[in-house]
């Protein structure tokens, strides 16, 4: 056999071994976490680990690369690192046992670290990694006994199947086409090893694919949430939110005023999206109170919930960019609970927290002010989504998510900023987040071809709880001219504007700013998203033939 074709051999075949092995690991994990644990599946331990390690900086650039699909490609990213890992422990085993069996252990005791440290961690949340492990060491080992030239391998020879010494095909030779092998004649030794080890490492990955779909179909908890929630039927709420006809400009490739729940960005730390019945969910309010406050699920929406339109974004949203969305969210104010628990006069913070562990640091005073800062059980009409924090979560106008728009909530503990510091401030970010003063042009689109003449320039702009006084546009390095208003559904939401341009011939810069009801111009410095937002003018590049 050709040298090149007998290193390939040395190698790819372990690789394969090991790819398989942790294939089959993996795969009985995920259904051990089904019926164990379903929370702890391997692959969403690690990952939820990963997202919590993760600097400011990579967060960002999975975002600015990824957008909302930043969590796909992670798992994608896992599954390619794994792929690697145990293609490296196949070889391992097969040269240096039991190497390739250590660095598979590892792997488990990595998915088991990781499930110990998540939020409400059960005591069998490391089972379904140590499961993984042990499955994944013990076919590894099994299927390194059976690559080729092994003496167990050549133990499962037919008798007399042995290639005659020092006999290889011609190098580049093959088999005449139509050819076949003469009656009673044995397939060479070396060929038939190949295909048996091949279909028993197919049939061990193959397990594993079929354990981890199995894993997938029993995930009943979710499903049953997910058919509950279907159940639901809204309360009417006591005051209903009025979105004007006049609101919506109803110019083409302009968002929406309203944004559907299925276009509502999703940016949080959540991997598997929580499955919370609402039967068992509770929020309690303690800490710096004079007494501690808990509500259920019939509780809260036995109150008077009130609609409220408000705007959402988040924090990593680039200048121009569409990490932002409005909606009509249906929820029970905030500062009645609080009035309840009666917060110390020395407190300025409230801590909350998902029932995944996830906290925000929200300022005291802006969640005890007059404007709608509540907790939501309905988006648009309907229970909220899963992904949106079902069955309830904060909404504070005015604050970034990462401060406030806590989803699956169910601790709101009253304190102190020096006191405690919620999960993206300690990676860096400002302490409070109020939204900046911004705007975005949405129409035409950056590079697209128009004729001369009549354009419309149009978009959205923003400034939260404080609102829109004025948008102005400028082409190229032009004067600013004022651009047409919609109407505001409130201080609390982007509101739509239009320019309309009679444009010349040639390639053109649009700008757009936007002016807050309190006079704030938007400022043209450039600055990223960390540690507060992004700052800057949006512009786009059009040309006109």
């Amino acid at each position: 056999m050709p040298e090149t074709s007998g290193r390939a051999r040395g190698w790819v075949l372990p690789a394969v071994t090991g790819v398989a092995s942790v294939a089959f690991g993996v795969g009985i994990g995920e259904l051990a976490a089904a019926v164990l644990a379903p929370a702890s599946g391997p692959f969403v331990v690690v990952g939820s680990l990963l997202i919590d390690l993760a600097p400011p900086w990579a967060k960002d650039a999975a975002i600015a690369l990824f957008g909302t699909a930043d969590k796909a490609a992670l798992l994608v990213g896992i599954g390619l690192v794994l792929v690697a890992v145990a293609g490296a422990a196949g070889v391992l085993e097969a040269r240096r046992p039991p190497w390739g069996r250590v660095l598979v252990g590892l792997l488990g005791v990595v998915g088991a670290i990781a499930a110990s440290t998540r939020a409400n961690a059960s005591m069998l949340a490391i089972a379904p990694s140590a499961i993984a492990a042990i499955g994944a060491v013990v076919a590894l080992q099994l299927l390194v006994r059976r690559l080729p030239g092994t003496d167990a391998a050549a133990a499962t020879r037919p008798a007399g199947a042995t290639r005659p010494a020092g006999a290889t095909r011609p190098a580049g030779a093959t088999r005449p086409a139509g050819a076949t092998r003469p009656a009673g004649a044995t397939r060479p030794a070396g060929e038939v090893d190949r295909r048996r080890f091949l279909g028993w490492a197919g049939g061990a990955a193959a397990i594993g694919a079929i354990a981890a779909l199995g894993g997938n179909a029993l995930q009943a908890g979710s499903r049953a949430v997910t058919a509950i929630r279907e159940t639901i039927t809204l309360p009417r709420p006591t005051a209903s939110a009025t979105v004007p006809a006049s609101a919506e400009l109803g110019i083409a490739g302009v968002a929406p005023v309203v944004t559907p729940n299925a276009q509502f960005y999703r940016i949080d730390t959540a991997l598997a999206v929580p499955a919370v019945d609402p039967a068992g969910w509770s929020l309690r309010i303690h800490g710096m109170v004079e007494r501690e406050v808990s509500i259920t699920w019939d509780e809260l929406i036995a109150l008077p919930l009130e609609e409220s339109v408000t705007t959402l974004a988040c924090v990593s949203n680039e200048v121009g960019g569409g990490l932002i969305g409005n909606a009509v969210w249906l929820g029970y104010p905030i500062r009645e609970l609080l009035a309840r628990a009666v917060p110390s006069a020395d407190a300025d913070m409230v801590l909350s927290r998902s029932v995944d562990g996830f906290t925000a640091s929200t300022p005291l005073a802006v969640l005890e002010d007059d404007r709608n800062a509540i907790l939501a059980i309905g988006m648009n009409g309907d229970p909220l989504p899963p992904e949106h924090g079902f069955p309830v979560r904060m909404v504070v106008p005015g604050l970034y998510g990462y401060v406030s728009a806590t989803k699956w909530v169910v601790d709101l503990e009253v304190t102190r900023f020096d006191a405690a510091a919620a999960y993206w401030t300690t990676r860096g970010w400002s302490e409070r987040g109020p939204i900046k003063l911004q705007s975005r042009i949405d129409v035409p689109r950056s590079g697209q071809s128009l004729q001369a003449g009549p354009v419309t320039v149009a978009g959205v702009a923003w400034h939260q709880h404080v609102g829109i006084e004025a948008v102005d546009v400028q082409v190229d390095d032009g004067p600013w001219q004022p651009a047409t208003l919609a109407t505001a559904i409130s201080i609390d939401t982007w509101v739509q504007w239009r320019y309309d341009w009679d444009a010349p011939a040639g390639t053109h810069t649009l700008r757009v700013r936007a002016t807050g009801a309190d006079g704030e111009v938007q400022t043209s410095e450039v600055q990223g998203v960390v540690p507060d937002g992004a700052t800057g003018l949006h512009e786009r590049a059009v040309q006109l033939g």
